[in-house]
């Protein structure tokens, strides 16, 4: 697993094995959920999807420096609204990668903006960064794109190397990339809210290598993956692009992921992986994303 040890940088693993599913899933006959409610909390988008709201720049407030006891997890009743999320048909190439993914990125800024701007957060839609080749430079240091490597996210960037999609092995299916950039905003989202900088402080004191110090790094990415349900779970089935069959697809794919299929410690099980995400799309309440405060056997 290719994983940078220095600044804050999140690497989404890609790969497939073969697993028992345990859990049920929508679009296969089962009675898996998908997520209905809206927010009790953060009002309805003003966006118009450029942005977090109209002028999509940054919004007032600072971040808070919290993890378990973070303000935007305390509320039960508390999710994103759901939203109409129109993205282009998705084509295997690097041109319609990126304008997929731009779109996906405008959708998730609509969906995310209100809600952080609501807890006055400083909001700020991220950078999207398309590398090309088999490396690139970033604030978090030089970046090698491998097959086990998919998207980055740093300091309010987002990157996604058309070369670590695996484009031939998981060919079309846009719920899979949109499932893979929402968890990678997820990490976004950790960063606007304040609790990036946090875990990183308890990371670094730690060592990074250390048991405590993957334990927070494990909570830190299966946070992303219950971000990147709870988006998927708002825009499914809305009158969008995002039909039951991509939400079906995402929900399934989850299984391949994590550190079973990488072979490192610091992302959870694949099944742990594949339970928050799900987690998010069944239910949309943030609350229930709070792996700060969960159990260590959860987090595994």
């Amino acid at each position: 697993m290719a994983l940078l040890i220095q600044g804050v940088v999140v690497v989404l693993l890609i790969g497939l094995v073969v697993v028992i599913l345990v859990s049920k899933w929508p679009g296969d006959g089962s009675t898996g959920q998908v997520a209905s409610g809206t927010s009790a909390t953060a009002p309805a988008s003003s966006s118009d999807g450029s942005g977090a709201s109209s002028g999509g720049g940054a919004s007032s407030g600072q971040k808070i420096l919290k993890l378990a006891d973070h303000p935007i997890l305390q509320d039960p009743s508390a999710g994103l609204q759901n939203i109409v999320c129109v993205l282009p048909d998705w084509e295997s190439t690097e041109a319609g990668a990126q304008a997929f993914f731009t779109a996906a990125t405008r959708c998730l800024n609509q969906a995310w903006g209100p809600f952080l701007e609501y807890y006055h957060l400083p909001f700020v839609p991220p950078t999207l960064h398309f590398p090309s080749g088999t490396s690139f430079q970033t604030a978090c240091g030089n970046i090698a794109v491998g097959v086990a490597t998919a998207a980055y996210y740093c300091d309010n960037n987002l990157y996604v190397p058309f070369k670590g999609l695996q484009i031939e092995q998981y060919g079309d299916n846009p719920g899979v990339y949109l499932a893979l950039i929402a968890h990678e905003y997820g990490h976004h989202v950790q960063e606007v809210a304040g609790m990036m900088d946090a875990v990183w402080q308890q990371i670094y004191q730690a060592g990074q290598l250390s048991p405590i110090g993957l334990d927070l790094a494990r909570r830190k990415e299966l946070q992303a993956q219950c971000f990147s349900g709870m988006f998927l779970g708002a825009v499914v089935d809305r009158g969008g692009s995002v039909t039951h069959e991509m939400y079906a697809k995402a929900w399934r794919d989850q299984d391949t992921r994590g550190d079973n299929t990488s072979g490192s410690h610091d992302h959870g099980t694949n099944a742990h992986y594949a339970t928050w995400w799900r987690t998010g799309a069944q239910f949309n309440r943030i609350a229930k994303c709070n792996t700060f405060s969960a159990p260590a056997a959860d987090v595994s």
